[in-house]
């Protein structure tokens, strides 16, 4: 590109340069005085190709001005190639091949009429002269546009490259965080639902071993050990993502749905589930997703909402899944200082990605309501 220090070609086209231009005059007869002369257009001619790097405009001007100069001068003739072929070639490899077009036309038209004044041969001039010079400038012009092409396509490639590279790692840092945050969903529930019923029924057998009733405590801690059970086992599903081998634990979905239920009613709190339409027609991912936010609306409930029943209704129509968690508590409650939130915005989150929607709030009996409508796969949403 325009203003670059000179590179090694650009040497060693000064270097041809001089050496052709010296040859040519050393190769000559002449005074001393005209061969000094000579040497120092040498020098001059030479020298403009490392001047070309950086400014190719002024280089291509110096050359033309140097070549009608030295003519001008009469000295030793010495072509019109070996003085400018190095600077054209430059100027084009820098961008400035209209430039360099320019300037070899004009000294082109300036050679043939000054030869034609001088009486030369018109046939000669004309014929085979100015066809070969024109033919070699235009060459080098070329070579040096096509120079200009190539490594301008290679900086695009290698630009190219870059951005697909940096795309990619972004991508790969995009489901890094994704997986991140789907793990953290995972364990949250996991955990959260375990604890609640842990909670709940430690309470209940530190009650029932209180009023002298071993029957009860021993419910409670049979649920405990159950609630523990299945915590273990979906950690270890999600956790066996992380893993290139090893088991893989099928993750729980609506076929599990009775036996969460199942755990909070050995708990104390009864559920009711109502299920409308088939089941096993639903989509595992959606069915993981279904038995999430099931499972997430039912901590909340333990944890919050000091009810006394619960209905849970599931509709699977051939388009759409939709769920609702009723219970009959004080309603909506704003989080605790210890609890942020993280239930329901997982549980958004999880529809979300599924193109479904959310809806939670008080029931028209005046507890707590958790909707949620899944599309089906397949089905227009």
């Amino acid at each position: 590109m325009p203003g670059r220090r000179p590179s090694r070609t650009d040497v060693l086209l000064a270097a041809g340069t001089f050496a052709l231009v010296a040859a040519a005059v050393a190769t000559h007869g002449g005074s001393a005085a005209e061969a000094a002369l000579g040497y120092c257009f040498a020098v001059g001619f030479g020298a403009l190709p490392l001047l070309t790097s950086r400014w190719p405009v002024p280089a291509l001007l110096a050359m033309a001005l140097g070549v009608v100069t030295y003519y001008t001068l009469d000295l030793t003739p010495i072509g019109l190639a070996a003085p400018t072929a190095a600077v054209l070639y430059a100027a084009a490899e820098q961008g400035r091949a209209r430039a360099a077009a320019l300037v070899a036309g004009a000294l082109l038209a300036a050679s043939v009429v000054a030869r034609l004044a001088e009486g030369d041969d018109a046939s000669i001039v004309l014929g085979v002269e100015l066809g070969s010079q024109a033919a070699l400038m235009v060459a080098v012009i070329a070579l040096g546009d096509a120079v200009r092409s190539r490594r301008s396509l290679r900086a695009e490639m290698a630009r190219q490259a870059a951005a697909a590279a940096e795309e990619q790692r972004t991508e790969a840092a995009r489901q890094v965080e994704a997986e991140r945050l789907r793990i953290a969903r995972e364990v949250h529930d996991t955990l959260g639902h375990a604890v609640s019923v842990v909670t709940l029924q430690s309470a209940v057998a530190q009650e029932a071993l209180a009023d002298d009733a071993p029957e009860d405590a021993m419910a409670a801690l049979a649920a405990i050990h159950a609630a523990g059970s299945s915590a273990m086992a979906e950690l270890r599903a999600t956790l066996g993502t992380l893993r290139s081998s090893g088991p893989r634990y099928p993750m729980p979905g609506l076929d599990r749905l009775a036996e969460l239920l199942e755990g909070v009613n050995r708990g104390g709190l009864p559920v009711e589930l109502h299920v409308t339409g088939q089941l096993d027609a639903v989509p595992a991912v959606v069915g993981t997703t279904a038995y999430r936010v099931v499972q997430e609306a039912l901590t909340n409930v333990l944890r919050h909402a000091q009810a006394t029943r619960v209905d849970v209704s599931v509709r699977v129509s051939a388009a759409r899944l939709s769920l609702d968690v009723v219970d009959d508590g004080r309603g909506a409650v704003l989080p605790g200082p210890d609890d942020h939130g993280y239930g329901l915005r997982g549980m958004s989150e999880r529809i979300a990605l599924l193109g479904g929607t959310v809806d939670v709030g008080q029931a028209d009996a005046g507890g707590f309501r958790v909707h949620a409508d899944l599309p089906l796969p397949g089905t227009a949403r």
